[in-house]
């Protein structure tokens, strides 16, 4: 069984955290009802969906992907690089154990996992701003029992590396290759945002179907042509927010199976 855990959208998601976009207002009802469109999105390609409750005092943790890494063997609780986002972790903490054993990373270390690409048995981690090298570090250490590498990646120019890239497919990857540069992931096949919609490489893989955000049309094209089927949700205000279509869930198999 494939399980979507989620949050629900803070009333204070207008005072989220951003770091390249400046502040525009942010339509809590409509981001609510994007929001259950999303969700609807990933029950349609099987998943079950867990959601975990607003809490107004928390303006980002709609954005539940950045609070823990999920593989087959067990869950790694983050510890964000911004500071108003710490406690984030700890609602998901409680969600998560019932599925896998949990660590956590510790102080001084940082990591968001947004910044966290999984390809088959390596994890590739952005450094750019939320996640620094004692993160990067402990997260190698916690991984190295199941022999995942962890492989740091540079990212300039936006706020975590899967804002700049995911994985389309098995060896395929969707890129901005000005905020990534390609030949960190080896013989990947790479197929490039369209150079208008910068933030079209960060789409969601759930089994052999993607999710991108409907704003991007021409690199969705680009996806099809390549024979990868995508479904468009409408993710506008979550995108003021610097969200995605991955920052919205944390999905994983219930019985310790491959992760999307």
């Amino acid at each position: 069984m494939r399980i979507a855990l989620t949050r629900d959208v803070s009333p204070a998601m207008d005072h989220c955290e951003l770091s390249h976009l400046a502040r525009t207002p942010i339509d809590h009802d409509r981001a609510v009802a994007q929001h259950a469109g999303y969700e609807q999105c990933l029950r349609d390609l099987g998943c079950r969906v867990h959601r975990l409750p607003a809490d107004a005092s928390m303006p980002d943790a709609v954005f539940i992907e950045d609070t823990v890494i999920v593989v087959d063997e067990l869950a790694v609780l983050t510890r964000s690089g911004a500071a108003s986002r710490r406690r984030e972790t700890g609602a998901v903490a409680g969600a998560i154990a019932a599925h896998r054993p949990t660590v956590t990373i510790e102080a001084p270390g940082t990591i968001d996992g947004g910044d966290v690409l999984r390809i088959g048995r390596t994890l590739y981690v952005g450094t750019a701003q939320r996640s620094n090298g004692e993160g990067i570090a402990q997260l190698a250490r916690l991984m190295a029992p199941w022999r995942y590498e962890v492989r740091a990646v540079p990212t300039r120019d936006c706020l975590h590396l899967k804002t700049a890239v995911t994985e389309a497919a098995p060896g395929v990857l969707v890129l901005n290759p000005d905020w990534v540069d390609a030949g960190q992931f080896g013989a990947a096949t790479i197929i490039e945002v369209d150079p208008a919609e910068p933030f079209a490489g960060n789409i969601l893989r759930v089994g052999g179907t993607v999710v991108s955000a409907a704003a991007f049309p021409r690199t969705n094209a680009r996806l099809q042509a390549a024979g990868i089927a995508v479904r468009t949700v409408d993710m506008s205000e979550f995108a003021k927010a610097e969200g995605g279509v991955t920052c919205c869930s944390v999905i994983f198999e219930a019985e310790g199976g491959a992760t999307s």
